[in-house]
């Protein structure tokens, strides 16, 4: 009798023991899964993040591209507008002629007033200070009784489209300097 008992007890322990065995390797795969439940959501999170990004960085790109979506159709405007502005400003001694040119010019400004109205205005060069980011210097000058780097003449004029430079200025500029003498 005390021998079952031993056997049932022994066999108790096993159980007990195969029971604790089974209890930690599900309590260890319960904490594998738990581990890759939150490498999965930490995945989806970021995943849904760069989602999120990417729809901002493209809606942003949209805005951008219908603001200067005329662009190209307001640079191309410019060469017949410039060459309309020139015979506008022709000298003559006919009257008739003086006539229809001050008509132009009332047409040559409506034009005007509907580039600026679209966002094309004249970038201001003449007299000014050279700017890079503006201005294109075709031709230099030493001119010591005028300002250093002052555009002195206007070559071409330059244009802006809402904020972003169509056509920069060619531009004469003034440049000089007193070192060793010479002008550079």
């Amino acid at each position: 009798m005390a021998e079952n008992q031993d056997i049932k007890d022994e066999k108790l322990t096993q159980e007990n023991t195969s029971k604790k065995a089974k209890k930690s390797k599900l309590e260890a795969k319960i904490e594998e899964l738990e581990a890759q439940l939150k490498e999965a959501n930490d995945k989806y999170l970021r995943t849904l993040a760069d989602a999120e990004n990417f729809k901002k960085r493209i809606d942003q790109e949209r805005i951008i591209d219908r603001k200067y979506a005329a662009s190209n159709f307001a640079m191309e405007l410019l060469v017949p507008y410039e060459q309309f502005s020139k015979i506008v400003e022709f000298n003559t001694d006919n009257d008739m002629l003086k006539n229809f040119l001050i008509g132009f010019k009332m047409i040559k400004d409506q034009f005007e007033q509907v580039l600026e109205k679209e966002g094309v205005k004249e970038i201001k060069a003449l007299g000014e200070q050279f700017d890079a980011k503006a201005h294109y210097a075709i031709e230099k000058t030493s001119d010591k009784e005028k300002p250093n780097g002052t555009v002195l003449e206007v070559l071409q004029k330059g244009y802006m489209f809402k904020d972003r430079i169509l056509r920069p200025a060619m531009v004469k500029v003034n440049e000089w300097s007193d070192e060793n003498g010479e002008d550079k």
